[in-house]
This record gives structure tokens, C-alpha cells and sequence, in this order.
């Protein structure tokens, strides 16, 4: 498996049989390949404040690779009213590589602003995660931890009703 996470309130830390350790917090995404296998263990870091977070598992591209883990700081200021890609198969984006056909966005939209996501790949579909705050994606309305299947459309317009903070997975539909 592909193992994205993305922590947005609290800290937590992360060790794994490769040697991987780390603490990631809000800002932070963190991706780990199970590859051909790995033993890893996660906690919140605090005793007193909450994590709250996201983490999806996609199944890998390729199997049977070497495990491998990764984490990255993203300045928060860069998606502003853009898709900032934190993880992705083409550096050119500037995310965590990942052993897919696939890329994870994120974006703060404000308040009337409008935002197009474009797919990457032919043929993938985008699963879109409203974290905080309310937009609208065609005549669909949805807000704070509402989320929307997308498919069979290589792009799609976004509206913030409101400030709006975004998660776009886009993943192969096969």
C-alpha cells in the first residue's frame, strides 16, 4: 500500500522498521510504502492536545518494492487560492513521490474565488474533501467534511461560498 498523511490539528509521530521516525504536524504530509513489507507504529505525540488528520491507503502502481518513507514541511501560504500538489508520481510538481498514477492537492480558497482542477491522468477520477468551509462544484453544495466522487471529466470548477480549505485525490478509477 501507498500511505498518505496529513495532519491538521495536533502532532503525531511515526516510527518504522526501515529506520523512518518523525513527528509530523499541521503543514506536514507524510508518505509511506509498505512495499514488500514494514512494521511501523503511530501516536499522538501530545497527552493533552488532539490529532486530528486524514490518512488514505491507495493500492501501489508497482508491488513488491523496496519500503520507503518520506515526510515534507508545505509552506500553507503557496495553495492560496491554488492547488498546491503535496504528493505526486512527477516531480515537476514539487510533492512526495508516490507509487501511482495519482496526486494529492491541496488549496485555502477564499471567499468567491473560483478554482478549475485539471487531471493529471486520462481516466482517473477525484475524490474531493471540503476539510473546512463551504464551495460548490457544479450544482452540488457541499461543506465541512462533505466530500464528492468525481469521474469522467478531465476537469472541474470549484466555488468558495465561503473560506474554504481543500483535499483533491486523484486516483486511477481501475
Amino acid at each position: 500500500m501507498e500511505i498518505v498523511t496529513i495532519p491538521f490539528t495536533g502532532a503525531l509521530k511515526h516510527k518504522d522498521s526501515t529506520g523512518g521516525q518523525g513527528v509530523i504536524k499541521a503543514g506536514d504530509v507524510q508518505i509511506m510504502s509498505a512495499g514488500t513489507g514494514v512494521q511501523h507504529s503511530e501516536a499522538n505525540e501530545s497527552s493533552t492536545e488532539p490529532v486530528t488528520l486524514f490518512q488514505i491507503w491507495l493500492f501501489p502502481k508497482e508491488n513488491n518494492i523496496q519500503p520507503r518513507y518520506d515526510q515534507r514541511s508545505f509552506d500553507v501560504n503557496q495553495r492560496i487560492n491554488k492547488w498546491q500538489y503535496v504528493v505526486s508520481p512527477d516531480k515537476a510538481d514539487n510533492g512526495l513521490w508516490i507509487n501511482q498514477d495519482a496526486r494529492f492537492a491541496l488549496t485555502n480558497l477564499q471567499t468567491g474565488k473560483e478554482l478549475v482542477y485539471t487531471n493529471s491522468f486520462s481516466g482517473n477520477g477525484v475524490f474531493l474533501v471540503v476539510i473546512n468551509g463551504d464551495v460548490k462544484v457544479g450544482d452540488t453544495v457541499l461543506g465541512k467534511r462533505d466530500a464528492l466522487g468525481i469521474s469522467e471529466t478531465d476537469s472541474f470548477t470549484i466555488t468558495a461560498s465561503e473560506d474554504a480549505e481543500l483535499l483533491a485525490i486523484e486516483v486511477p478509477m481501475n
